[in-house]
């Protein structure tokens, strides 16, 4: 059983990363680039190449859009019952602009919650 070193908190550091924030500063930018993650905060100095995102946040995007879209298409179709290319005129650029601008928060989000549960060498320990 590891033992945590420092409290941290889960909650805090999830909204610094839904900000797109260093989980530990809130100050710091995460991001470099769209959702490329720097190597160290530029405020506090924090390492955060140790995160390991990788497929979850593009899952957790998709599984939150496409709830809303298929919601809202869905609801849409049943009190309108617009043309098949009215549908698609609606769905898809609201599809795109919305899985854009939630990626780099939901990633965020999970780097934040590594860091706050000191996973993946954020504790200090790279095992």
């Amino acid at each position: 059983m590891e033992i945590m070193s420092a409290s941290r908190s889960v909650w805090q550091a999830m909204m610094n990363g839904l900000r797109q924030r260093c989980p530990d500063c809130g100050k710091g930018h995460v991001f470099g680039k769209y959702i490329k993650v720097n190597h160290t905060c530029d405020a506090c100095g924090l390492e955060l190449h140790h995160q390991r995102a990788d497929d979850a946040p593009p899952y957790f995007t998709m599984l939150i859009v496409l709830h809303f879209v298929l919601s809202g298409m869905l609801t849409v179709e049943q009190v309108y019952s617009p043309a098949t290319w009215i549908q698609l005129t609606i769905w898809l650029p609201v599809s795109l602009v919305s899985a854009l601008w939630l990626l780099p928060r939901i990633k965020g989000a999970l780097i934040g919650i590594q860091w706050a549960r000191q996973m993946h060498g954020f504790g200090g320990d790279f095992t």
